[in-house]
């Protein structure tokens, strides 16, 4: 498959997790990749493996400056932005912390990544897409968007701000005319580095939430933004698509019922 032949994409937070995957199934299928991310050595080991079409940037996702230089650095590596993916994020900094213990340094920093990041991607990209004859944007937000999220506030509310974003995002490119999609993927459980430091009770309990019984990978994430990111999707935007083997499906009320 190489649905992405003669197509640059950039992808942030793509040294580890779903940016990686994401990365390499865009490479697999015929994409210059500019991977991004704040972890220098993983990012630039990820870029070499994935061959002579990948390159790195060290990134800082809420810094305009940075945002500025890697859009440069793709269009000056590949001639072109295609494709964005909007990954790079944080869950929390301090830790679990209920919104009363919730601090405004917490609340600021998850933001300024998950919120402030994806917007100024999405203006760099546009700028540079809209003059070239399109693309296609895929922010990664997360079923957190949709459920309350009491031990992760900053981290909900900012994916919640994403969906809003996104949907805007495509109205605003149709409407003028620019033949810019914008699309959210809203991933549930899925099993990165994280993940693996969770005892085997914990990750057990984990797929037990979920009616499909298992836990999601980077790839079966990354399938899904390709396919968003692909031609395929032509007439896909302001979408959101949850990857989440069903757990956003399912009325809690009711989980246990036979």
């Amino acid at each position: 498959m190489s649905r992405f032949r003669n197509k640059a994409a950039i992808v942030t937070g793509a040294a580890s997790g779903i940016g990686l995957a994401t990365a390499e199934r865009l490479a697999a299928e015929g994409a210059s990749v500019l991977l991004t991310d704040l972890s220098e050595q993983a990012g630039s080991e990820a870029a070499c493996r994935l061959g002579a079409t990948a390159r790195f940037r060290a990134h800082d996702a809420a810094s305009e400056s940075d945002w500025e230089s890697v859009v440069a650095d793709c269009v000056n590596e590949f001639g072109r932005l295609d494709v964005l993916v909007n990954n790079a994020g944080v869950a929390f900094l301090a830790g679990q912390l209920p919104p009363e213990d919730l601090t405004l340094e917490e609340w600021n920093r998850v933001n300024a990544v998950n919120a402030a990041g994806v917007m100024l991607g999405c203006k760099h990209a546009i700028r540079t897409m809209k003059a070239t004859g399109g693309g296609a944007i895929v922010n990664i937000a997360s079923v957190a968007a949709t459920v309350a999220s009491p031990l992760a506030v900053p981290y909900g509310a900012s994916k919640a701000a994403v969906v809003q974003l996104t949907k805007t995002v495509a109205f605003d490119c149709a409407r003028r005319g620019y033949e810019i999609r914008c699309n959210a993927v809203l991933p549930g459980t899925i099993e990165t580095t994280l993940y693996k430091t969770f005892s085997e009770e914990q990750r057990a309990a984990n797929a037990r939430s979920v009616p499909v019984g298992r836990l999601g990978t980077p790839e079966d994430v990354a399938i899904a933004v390709a396919f968003l990111a692909s031609d395929d999707a032509r007439y896909i935007t302001g979408a959101q698509l949850a990857v989440d083997g069903g757990l956003s499906a399912v009325n809690p009320m009711r989980a246990d019922d036979g």
